[in-house]
């Protein structure tokens, strides 16, 4: 089982995480949101890994141009899943998942070593 990488690939988050696994050698399957959508065993299980709060990304374009009562309604892990369920892009992104654990959410250089320790 290989390194699955979540995300959109016009993100440009997501472009330096696949530069940095690239420029490392490390093999990966890249799961593209906007063509395959969010598998939802797999968001259940990455909340129940990390916790629903890492996974939303507060800070990106989906977030900020949805209505103030959607934004105020993600109070607990069934409505942030629901949310990210139909608004994939309100994912953090990338989400690294190696033999159906989450290493990391998100990229920076401090993370990719932590994907790579993760891998051995």
């Amino acid at each position: 089982m290989s390194l699955i990488l979540y995300g959109i690939p016009a993100c440009d988050t997501v472009k330096k995480a696949r530069t940095f696994l690239d420029t490392q050698g490390v093999a990966y399957t890249f799961h593209d949101y906007k063509k395959l959508g969010v598998p939802a065993d797999r968001l259940a299980a990455w909340v129940a890994a990390v916790g629903w709060e890492p996974l939303v990304n507060r800070q990106g374009t989906t977030w900020r141009k949805l209505d103030e009562a959607t934004k105020a309604g993600v109070v607990d892990a069934a409505s942030a899943q629901a949310l990210m369920l139909s608004q994939a892009s309100v994912i953090k992104r990338p989400v690294f998942e190696f033999k159906g654990q989450v290493l990391a959410v998100g990229f920076d250089p401090a993370k990719g070593e932590a994907v790579l320790q993760g891998l051995r």
